[in-house]
């Protein structure tokens, strides 16, 4: 394991479109930073003892979203480390405010079929469970990918480089971002 890179100022926020990778990628981060992982889908479960598609199913999606503010300003105010977010989290207006107060935002950008080849055998997304998923991933790919443009920084996630590889790529952008990580 490489030596942490220097201390951490702000939480770097992991944004961008379900199967992005913003959780391995977000967990392999912190661990080379040496601070907490935080991940604000898994936060909503423990709280409501449910999972994500349960809480959609039960509750729906308005609750689930409401919840999600919370938690992740919580999130924020409480801890300092990499936060990763779901893939709506960052469209909310309330929550890109938080984020930009008490963080960064790191979006990871992979195209559509990157995103299809990761998520198209996996039944834990609830926004995917229609008749057609592709044609519902490319329609929420379109509508979000402009919103996730106002992310403070954008990291290419190719579908090719290894988990290593693209912490690598989120450290090196960081390295614009002083405010962010303190590097020795």
């Amino acid at each position: 394991m490489h030596r942490a890179p220097g201390r951490l100022k702000k939480t770097i926020v992991m944004v961008g479109m379900m199967g992005a990778g913003k959780t391995a990628v977000g967990r392999a981060l912190a661990q080379r930073l040496e601070v907490p992982f935080l991940d604000s889908d898994h936060e909503i479960e423990a709280a409501a003892n449910l999972t994500i598609p349960e809480i959609f199913a039960r509750e729906g999606e308005a609750f689930f979203r409401d919840k999600e503010r919370q938690v992740i300003a919580r999130l924020l105010k409480e801890e300092r480390g990499v936060l990763s977010t779901g893939g709506g989290a960052f469209l909310a207006d309330e929550n890109r405010s938080i984020i930009a107060k008490h963080g960064v935002a790191v979006c990871l950008q992979a195209d559509l079929e990157v995103l299809w080849k990761r998520v198209r055998h996996r039944d834990t997304r609830p926004l995917l469970r229609t008749d057609d998923p592709y044609a519902t991933l490319k329609s929420l790919y379109e509508a979000r990918v402009p919103i996730y443009s106002l992310a403070d920084l954008s990291v290419v996630s190719d579908g090719l480089s290894s988990i290593e590889e693209m912490v690598e790529r989120v450290l090196y952008a960081l390295k614009a971002r002083p405010d962010v990580v303190e590097f020795e």
